[in-house]
């Protein structure tokens, strides 16, 4: 059960970098219509040719949003991750001069960090024999470069961290800061997550390891196909995403409008395979964040799966929705949205808390797009196909995150009461 003692945690701020170019709310629609942003990525600096399907930001100009000199020296994860923040901070009704305080942290998260960077340095020295390494790469590189610059930007006092575990790395940012809210170390954090993982070296990796979803130009926009039939893989992602937490008594002080509230938390390691989805450390994940939000399993109306479209991983997971869920899984709303933004690595617990937060809000749940024959071994979920639900009355919501290394979070929201 749910600990009286601790404080709420309000959402009350949402904002993010991604490959459609619009806000959070344009983006949402454009997934309750299915659309798909994946293409066939042409590398544009590869030593040999690389066409790939993945998902990336054309429309983001880091000097437009951030100003020349502050992009200038970041890496282009920290470039979507500080927007992102930006862009939820002002959803929050938040002035972005003197609202800092020794109260507000930042909780982020990222898989690769600044792997552009890194494979520039390595370019420079091994392709072009150059002898010396560019002066910012050191700080240009490292994973806590994005909270760091969100932090000095919005005067931001209380903790600044950063966590790297994976896929679920912002997941685990966001479940994180809610703890620091619930104990009262933090009245309000910037949570969230951002990753650009489309370097050469990056992508030639994951299509080694032949996870990746196959395509070409015509086809690339349904790569992804979680939980269909032959599905092949997933697509890489870049993008950034952020909510805003915050005391719920904070937030009703100032007059904040708040979205859902964040209620529970779930964190567990399989210890049992490196890469090997397990269903067992998955259902601890989903039951312990059940338990702290005071949440009965059929209370639950929809579950925004991790649902990478692999072959182990997807079954894997369903297994352990039907596990927790028992006779309710039937009716439970389940959808992947990596099918149309694709799978964010380290940011994309974030992308998709923000999603199912927004999901709550609007009482909408998205789709997985281009599913129509769903596996035999996927079944036993409500799967939303086609178009996305609309008028659907959505009491509380899950949103899962997997990871390499077999760590798990699971976030629990509920809708503002």
């Amino acid at each position: 059960m749910s600990n009286p003692g601790r404080r709420r945690v309000a959402v009350t701020g949402v904002g993010l970098v991604n490959p459609f170019g619009g806000d959070a709310q344009d983006f949402f629609a454009r997934l309750m219509r299915g659309e798909s942003a994946v293409r066939l990525y042409h590398h544009p600096a590869s030593p040999s040719p690389l066409a790939q399907p993945a998902v990336s930001c054309p429309h983001f100009d880091p000097e437009l949003v951030l100003g020349r000199p502050l992009a200038g020296v970041m890496d282009r994860y920290s470039q979507l991750g500080v927007a992102a923040a930006f862009s939820a901070w002002d959803d929050a009704g938040l002035p972005r001069q003197g609202a800092g305080s020794d109260e507000y942290g930042v909780s982020w998260g990222t898989g690769v960090g600044g792997t552009l960077t890194f494979e520039r340095g390595y370019t420079d020295f091994y392709v072009h024999g150059k002898d010396r390494a560019h002066p910012l790469s050191i700080v240009l590189a490292m994973n806590n470069a994005a909270a760091s610059h969100v932090a000095i930007s919005l005067g931001l006092g209380s903790a600044c961290l950063t966590y790297s575990v994976a896929c679920a790395s912002s997941a685990v940012s966001i479940g994180e800061a809610m703890r620091r809210i619930q104990a009262g170390e933090s009245q309000l954090v910037v949570a969230g997550g951002s990753e650009a993982p489309l370097s050469f070296s990056v992508m030639r990796a994951w299509e080694a390891m032949r996870v990746v979803g196959q395509g070409n130009e015509e086809t690339a926009y349904r790569a992804c196909r979680p939980f269909q039939n032959g599905r092949t893989g997933l697509v890489l992602g870049e993008g950034g995403a952020a909510l805003i937490l915050e005391d719920w008594e904070h937030a009703v002080a100032r007059g904040a409008r708040i979205y859902c509230e964040l209620a529970g938390y779930g964190q567990s390691c399989d210890h049992s395979h490196l890469v090997k989805p397990d269903a067992y450390g998955q259902t601890r994940a989903m039951k312990l964040a059940l338990r702290e939000a005071g949440l009965a399993p059929e209370e639950i109306g929809y579950v925004n799966a991790h649902g990478t479209a692999t072959r182990e991983g997807d079954p894997t997971e369903i297994d352990a929705v039907r596990q927790i869920f028992g006779a309710h899984a039937e009716n439970l709303l389940v959808s992947a949205t990596k099918s149309m933004h694709g799978h964010l690595l380290g940011a994309t617990g974030a992308m998709e808390a923000l999603i199912t937060v927004l999901a709550l809000a609007r009482g909408e749940v998205p789709p997985t797009a281009h599913l129509d024959d769903v596996a035999a071994d996927c079944t036993g979920v409500r799967h939303v196909m086609g178009a996305g639900l609309r008028d659907v009355p959505l009491k509380a919501a899950l949103s899962n995150s997997f990871a390499f290394g077999g760590s798990n979070a699971v976030l629990a929201f509920k809708a503002a009461a």
